[in-house]
C-alpha cells in the first residue's frame, strides 16, 4: 500500500489540481492574519465536557486506547511548539509579522491548555499539565520524537543563536508549518473530526479542535507566504526542497500505530492508511504549488 514516502516519491503532481489558479492565489500577508486572529480568537477554558465524560464512558477500553493514542500526539506536539516557537518570534523582519508570530505563540499554549482540560476532564489522566503530558508522551513512536524532540527543536536553536538567518527562518518555517501542521495536524485534525462526528461523540472536544484547525489553518498561511516570498530565490527554493526531502521520510513514520511498521495497511478511526497519507500528500502538493516549488521526490533511505 502507498504510504505518504511512496507518493512523495512520484514527484510533481500538476495533474492533481489546477496550476495556473494555485500560481495565482492571492496569499493573506502578516498584518491580514494578525487582524484575522483578532476576529476568530477564542476561550479553551469554557470548553463544556459535559456530554464528553458521559460519551467516554460509553466507548469499550479499546477504543479509548484508540483515542487516547491519536490525541497524544496533538497534546504532545501542541507543548512541542509552544516551547519552541520562541525562536520564530525573535526572527521577526516587520512589526507586522512580529504581531501575527506572537499569536501564534499564543495560539499554540491555548491548543496545549485544551488537550490538557480533555485528558483531565475526559480521559481522566490524574495528576498535574506536566504529568499528564509525560503519560501522553508514552504513546509516541521514534518518528515523532525524531521530527519534535531533535529537528524541531534544532531548527529553534539556530534561529535564537542568529535571528537574522535566513536560511535557518526557510528552514524552521518548512520544518514546522509545510511539515508538522500543514501536513500532519491538519491531516490528523480532518480524520478525528470527521469519526467524532459520524459516532456523534466528544461535541465540547470537536468544537475546541475546529476552532484549531481554523487557528492551524491561519498559521499554514502565514508559512505559505513566507516560503512564497523567499523561494523566489533560487538558492532558497532548492533549500525548502532539500528540508522537505530529508523531513518526508520521518513524517511519513508518524502516523503509523504501535505494532506496525512504515509500510504496513492500517485503519486510524475508520480512515485506512491509504487514505490518510492521500489526504496529507494532496494537502502538501497543493501548498507547494502555491509556493512556486516541485514536491522533491524522496528515496525511502532517505
Amino acid at each position: 500500500m502507498p504510504t505518504l514516502l511512496d507518493l512523495t516519491s512520484q514527484g510533481d503532481v500538476g495533474t492533481m489540481t489546477d496550476e495556473s489558479k494555485l500560481a495565482s492565489v492571492v496569499l493573506m500577508d502578516p498584518q491580514q492574519l494578525y487582524e484575522l486572529w483578532e476576529r476568530q480568537n477564542w476561550q479553551s477554558q469554557v470548553i463544556d465536557f459535559t456530554q464528553d465524560k458521559e460519551d467516554w464512558k460509553g466507548l469499550s477500553e479499546e477504543d479509548r486506547k484508540q483515542v487516547a493514542w491519536n490525541l497524544s500526539s496533538f497534546f504532545v506536539g501542541e507543548e512541542r511548539v509552544t516551547t519552541q516557537f520562541t525562536g520564530l518570534v525573535a526572527a521577526y523582519e516587520s512589526q507586522s509579522e512580529e504581531a501575527f508570530v506572537a499569536t501564534q505563540q499564543v495560539d499554540e499554549a491555548r491548543h496545549a491548555q485544551h488537550f490538557n482540560r480533555f485528558y483531565e476532564q475526559v480521559v481522566g489522566y490524574d495528576g498535574t499539565f506536566d504529568d499528564r503530558l509525560a503519560r501522553a508522551r508514552d504513546d509516541l513512536n521514534e518518528a515523532f520524537l525524531i521530527l519534535f524532540d531533535q529537528h524541531l527543536v534544532d531548527a529553534c536553536k539556530r534561529l535564537l543563536a542568529d535571528p537574522s538567518d535566513v536560511e535557518a527562518k526557510v528552514d524552521f518555517i518548512t520544518t514546522y508549518h509545510m511539515v508538522i501542521e500543514g501536513t500532519l495536524a491538519l491531516t490528523g485534525q480532518f480524520y478525528i473530526t470527521d469519526w467524532c462526528e459520524k459516532e456523534g461523540l466528544f461535541p465540547g472536544f470537536v468544537e475546541g479542535f475546529k476552532l484549531i484547525s481554523k487557528d492551524e489553518h491561519r498559521h499554514v498561511a502565514y508559512g505559505t507566504w513566507y516560503l512564497k516570498e523567499k523561494c523566489a530565490d533560487p538558492a532558497l527554493a532548492r533549500r525548502v526542497q532539500d528540508k522537505l526531502a530529508e523531513l518526508l521520510p520521518v513524517a511519513a513514520g508518524v502516523f503509523v500505530p504501535p505494532g506496525m511498521q512504515l509500510g504496513d495497511s492500517y485503519e486510524i478511526l475508520g480512515f485506512s492508511s491509504d487514505e490518510v497519507n492521500a489526504y496529507a500528500f494532496t494537502a502538501l502538493s497543493r501548498r507547494l504549488k502555491v509556493i512556486g516549488i516541485s514536491l522533491p521526490a524522496v528515496e525511502a533511505a532517505a
